[in-house]
């Protein structure tokens, strides 16, 4: 089975290299972006600023090579791919949450932002506290993980 995703829009960022751009959005609140919405798409984009946090799926264009169990950014262990969110996967599909601070046309002004410059948007979706969050969900091998820079060479 094939799958073919086009992107509706680009992520701008401050964040030029993967060195300059944060382990997650959460680490660096104050980061702020803009989320490029294609004009073909922009009547998708009705009512969106009536929530404050978006959810980006987006493709990891310059994702290193996909390794299925490597040290992570906040471990030194290994761990399955799919137990972290580190950016070299199979698919190669990112997602952020990002506080949205305001809409002007097509181009939503973002918060929180953790991606590469130029990077290709997929889709987005509205957070929703009642579906997006389960506060007795566990961390699992994250727990008690402190942030800390980018080791180098890790991707």
């Amino acid at each position: 089975m094939e799958i073919t995703l086009h992107p509706i829009g680009i992520i701008h960022s401050p964040f030029a290299t993967k060195e300059e751009a944060p382990i997650q959005g959460a680490f660096q609140p104050e980061a702020e972006g803009t989320v490029e919405v294609f004009a073909e798409f922009a009547a998708s984009l009705k009512d969106i600023e009536t929530f404050t946090h978006l959810i980006l799926i987006y493709r990891f264009d310059r994702a290193g090579e996909v390794i299925l169990s490597r040290p992570t950014f906040l471990d030194d262990e290994p761990h399955g791919v799919f137990a972290s969110r580190h950016p070299c996967r199979p698919n190669g599909l990112g997602l952020s949450v990002v506080r949205l601070l305001r809409r002007e046309g097509n181009i939503l002004h973002a918060g929180g932002i953790d991606v590469l410059d130029g990077t290709p948007l997929i889709d987005i979706k509205p957070y929703i506290p009642r579906f997006d969050s389960y506060p007795e969900a566990n961390e699992g091998w994250f727990a008690g993980k402190e942030a800390r820079q980018k080791p180098p060479g890790r991707e």
